[in-house]
């Protein structure tokens, strides 16, 4: 009889385990590709051209009489708002991968995808990209338009800026099967550069305008300082020179960050987990004072006096179960006490001014409400207009500007009585 040795048995097992492994099978399946931009190619489509529709209405932000209402992933509509019965829509800037704005005089700070641009606008028929930071933001990939899973992305080819709906075949080992090939597996490929540590340089006098942002801003100017939130990042630039943000620091918050919005020498930070309070005592270099958690959930805020705004809600990337007003006591910055919370249908943006509060309930429209009593706003409703999908608002001089999917409109507060839409700029 043949005996095979115990080392002949190790060497056959081993020969067929590799050969396993090897095993290559032909795959074929249906993906959103990638299309790809080189950081030369976007450069050359940032210019200024005629007013054009609404498509993809977001955030918006004002300077002045100029109105600029962000055309997601594509660029920003120039509104001449001076009389807000009759916005002029005067002009358009293509700025692909544009999700966020904020302002100071006559430059405007947007993002690019990753990238963080300063946009001279004096002349608005020849704007001029003055600055560009590159890679200090987490990508945020376009939106497809199926359910199909995401090819594999290559940093390598450049920039995601929007996908093709293609059939591919691949050949793959089998033991790879699961490591998600082609289903939706979204790389981090930012590099974290791009940027110069400036040091501590003390700011100008704030002379300069800064413009007024909403509610859901991820950007926002103070002073002589540009404020960015960044997946869970607070990140500051000095402004001293407004057409060159310089990067002074970055913050951990902990937490995975969506909003901000500055008030009396305090930032007030909405993440997916809680408000987050940092004081300005050191405008380059924001320190944490308390904070307020609450359930996972989305989480824009507003503050005037001391009290904090909060809506929470569910249906997003956010997570979370529940959508409500949360009500916050923080005449004690150090520790937020909640008053008060309040059942709502699907709460996005908000606005408050001289207690009348201004919430933008999702598919149930707009809704302005008495705040004067803490213990009982939804029992003061002033006004319900819930024929629109509100989004995210602005108070400003008793005219109410508010976005939505159907596009921007303005309402004349000035009679709490007989609120009134006096302008519309819908989407086409």
């Amino acid at each position: 009889m043949n005996r095979i040795s115990l080392s002949t048995c190790v060497l056959f097992c081993f020969a067929l385990t590799a050969c396993q492994d090897k095993h290559i099978e032909e795959i074929t399946y249906t993906a959103n590709v990638p299309v790809y931009s080189t950081q030369e190619q976007l450069n050359e489509l940032i210019i200024s051209k005629s007013s054009k529709p609404l498509e993809s209405p977001g955030k918006i932000h004002i300077n002045g009489n100029r109105l600029f209402i962000v055309d997601r992933f594509k660029g920003i509509h120039v509104v001449d708002n001076s009389n807000p019965s009759s916005p002029d829509n005067m002009a358009y800037i293509n700025v692909p991968g544009i999700i966020d704005i904020a302002s100071r005089g006559n430059i405007l700070y947007v993002d690019s995808y990753d990238d963080l641009l300063a946009i001279d606008i004096s002349d608005i028929q020849n704007i001029k990209v003055i600055d560009r930071d590159e890679d200090v933001f987490i990508p945020i990939l376009p939106p497809t338009d199926n359910e199909y899973p995401l090819a594999d992305i290559d940093p390598a080819q450049g920039v995601v800026v929007g996908w093709t709906v293609e059939q591919i075949t691949e050949k793959r080992e089998v033991d790879q099967w699961n490591n998600g090939w082609g289903w939706g597996v979204q790389e981090d490929f930012s590099t974290g550069g791009g940027r110069n540590d400036g040091g501590i340089v003390p700011l100008s006098s704030p002379t300069i305008n800064n413009g007024i942002s909403g509610s859901m801003a991820r950007f926002t100017t103070h002073g002589s300082a540009l404020y960015a939130l960044n997946e869970s990042e607070l990140q500051t630039y000095n402004l001293a020179d407004i057409t060159n943000p310089t990067f002074t620091s970055s913050v951990s918050i902990n937490r995975v960050v969506e909003t901000i919005f500055p008030m009396d020498g305090m930032l007030f930070i909405g993440t997916t987990t809680g408000m987050a309070i940092y004081g300005l005592e050191n405008p380059l270099n924001p320190t944490f004072v308390s904070d307020f958690n609450h359930v996972t959930s989305c989480d824009p805020v507003v503050v005037e006096n001391d009290i904090a705004y909060v809506t929470l809600r569910t249906g997003s990337n956010c997570g979370g179960w529940v959508n409500q007003l949360d009500v916050l006591d923080i005449s004690n910055i150090s520790s937020p006490n909640l008053i008060a919370s309040y059942e709502m249908t699907n709460p996005h943006g908000l606005g408050i001014d001289d207690d009348v509060l201004f919430i933008c309930d999702g598919s149930d429209g707009l809704k302005i409400y008495d705040a004067t009593d803490k213990w009982n706003i939804t029992g003061n409703q002033i006004a319900h207009f819930a024929d629109i999908q509100a989004y995210d608002v602005i108070p400003l001089e008793q005219i109410l500007l508010m976005i939505g999917e159907d596009g921007f409109f303005q309402y004349d507060y000035s009679d709490l009585q007989n609120i009134q839409l006096i302008s519309q700029i819908p989407v086409q």
